[in-house]
């Protein structure tokens, strides 16, 4: 637990080796949390230095994070740091383990280092890896276990230490609000999402499903599949593009790329703008974002939020945009983005919107008429069946019908979208 008043230091490395990167001071005092970040000289003028993202541009001159007058104790770490960190299902796990009043340092370097995300490490003045956790990543054959171990969390029951501390090394350092797990199958990484208390519909099912079905469109998809799935609460287990077998690869969110903090919202021209500075490959990332754009209008997927993109790290400072990721749609009435099409334009999911902005990512209108036309009937014709194979029932593919359903999939399909009339 965070003392009323104290500071701590972490060294900053990179990967498997722990290559030194920088050094991070952190002050935690009178309900104020600040950092300080200072890159190394020797990473400089190491020929293998880089950005760890475009808010920390490479150089000696330090980097200042502080909560600021919001009060959001997050924004105390450098973006990128905070993309490390847990989110609300993590932070749970954590404060089960360590107790209430963590800093955000204590989220950042107690989190397990094994399945932290990105490459990121940090090390005492010992060069010891800081971590809060010691247990082994679990085994694929454990699923079952941990799934029943996710839900007596969920459901605030009694745990001991150890099968709390197994939990937290398996989950407590994963974005995302809901009960999920790191789990290893041979030399893969993977994570287990498991259901909710709270879920109306079978998420995980509808996931793997929609997963399937935006590679069938042509998109960048991480391996899915469910586990479990003749029992009522399967399991969604997505492949973690951030390892390459055992080695870690850098990663930071979209919302770091554009430098907003707390609930600031993007949108898809301004990424568009990142990847043209940042991409090993600007071109291919471009028409993939525009696409996986579409992909979310006509799946009515209400979660892309800005720390649902990211970015890979490519080798001479340059990024590749990541896999398409927590894709969820919901068959909702008024269908409305997180992140807008178009810098100053409503949060609308709107095919005519998404056409407009084509030129944005370097494509015409005309290719991209095509290529909508192109998507929509392939969910058209598949995404009924992708569901039935993840074992929706005919009842729940009828509920969410309209999620697929509705006038911009017909008119992407018929080809006939137009500007809009302004």
């Amino acid at each position: 637990m965070a003392s009323p008043s104290h500071k701590k230091t972490a060294n900053v490395c990179i990967g498997d080796t722990l290559l030194p990167v920088g050094q991070m001071h952190f002050t935690h005092e009178k309900g104020r949390q600040y950092s300080e970040f200072r890159y190394l000289e020797s990473w400089v003028e190491d020929a293998r230095g880089f950005s760890l993202s475009p808010t920390l541009r490479l150089g000696l001159a330090p980097f200042y994070a502080s909560m600021g007058a919001g009060g959001d104790p997050r924004d105390s770490l450098p973006a990128v740091f905070q993309d490390a960190t847990p989110d609300a299902w993590g932070r749970l796990l954590m404060e089960r383990i360590h107790g209430a009043g963590l800093s955000e340092f204590d989220m950042l370097t107690l989190a397990d280092d094994a399945t932290r995300q990105g490459a990121l490490r940090f090390t005492d003045g010992a060069g010891a890896v800081i971590t809060g956790n010691h247990t082994p990543v679990p085994h694929l054959i454990q699923l079952d276990e941990l799934r029943a171990m996710a839900a007596r969390i969920e459901q605030r029951r009694e745990m001991s230490n150890e099968d709390l501390r197994r939990l937290a090394g398996a989950g407590g350092s994963i974005g995302g609000a809901r009960p999920k797990a790191s789990v290893q199958d041979a030399e893969a990484l993977w994570i287990a999402k498991f259901s909710s208390i709270g879920d109306q519909s079978p998420v995980e099912r509808i996931e793997v499903a929609t997963l399937h079905l935006a590679r069938q469109c042509g998109l960048r998809t991480p391996d899915a599949r469910l586990m479990l799935e003749a029992t009522d609460h399967p399991v969604a287990l997505i492949r973690r593009f951030d390892r390459r077998r055992s080695a870690r690869i850098p990663y930071f969110s979209a919302r770091t790329a554009l430098g907003r903090s707390g609930a600031e919202q993007g949108s898809y021209t301004e990424i568009a703008e990142v990847i043209r500075e940042i991409s090993k490959t600007p071109r291919e990332d471009l028409h993939e974002l525009w696409a996986r754009m579409l992909f979310t209008v006509l799946v009515t997927n209400t979660d892309d939020h800005l720390k649902n993109h990211g970015f890979l790290y490519a080798g001479d400072n340059l990024w590749r945009l990541s896999p398409l990721f927590d894709v969820n749609p919901q068959p909702e009435r008024h269908r409305y983005l997180k992140t807008a099409i178009m810098e100053g334009e409503p949060f609308e999911a709107s095919l005519d919107l998404a056409l407009e902005a084509a030129e944005f990512f370097d494509l015409s209108r005309e290719d991209a008429v095509t290529r909508a036309s192109a998507m929509a009937t392939t969910i058209a014709a598949n995404w009924k069946s992708l569901m039935r194979q993840s074992g929706l029932s005919g009842a729940e593919i009828k509920t969410l019908e309209p999620a697929f359903d509705h006038e911009d999939a017909d008119k992407a399909r018929a080809g006939r979208a137009g500007l809009r009339r302004v």
